[in-house]
């Protein structure tokens, strides 16, 4: 649970997840408990936004990861920190749901922490 010590792989941390036709950018705050997020490309390019998360360490590296968006999709990642691996499972405010996989890759961190 999130408020579990100590902080998550991921906290401080921005990074871009590539899945076949979608890619984010996924920027996390400090303490792990805020993400913010920009969809680059994909049908749903150019939404952003910040939101609440909460997660789990389901294995070493390895977290389950969820929030809400500000248009109501609800999204759920499983990342895999050590190797560099996502899969994600969200419903879209349209409520079509999607399941991708592909790389995750750390950004450079350029702008402030949340």
């Amino acid at each position: 649970m999130s408020t579990a010590s100590p902080l998550p792989a991921f906290a401080g941390r921005s990074f871009q997840v590539k899945y076949p036709g979608l890619a984010a950018h996924n920027r996390y705050s400090d303490d792990g408990r805020q993400v913010r997020y920009a969809i680059i490309s994909g049908p749903y390019a150019g939404a952003s936004g910040a939101a609440e998360c909460q997660w789990r360490q389901i294995a070493k590296g390895v977290y389950v990861i969820t929030w809400q968006e500000t248009d109501g999709a609800t999204v759920v990642h499983v990342d895999d920190f050590g190797s560099g691996r996502s899969q994600a499972f969200f419903t879209a405010s349209d409520l079509s749901f999607h399941r991708m996989q592909g790389p995750l890759t750390e950004l450079d961190a350029k702008e402030p922490a949340l």
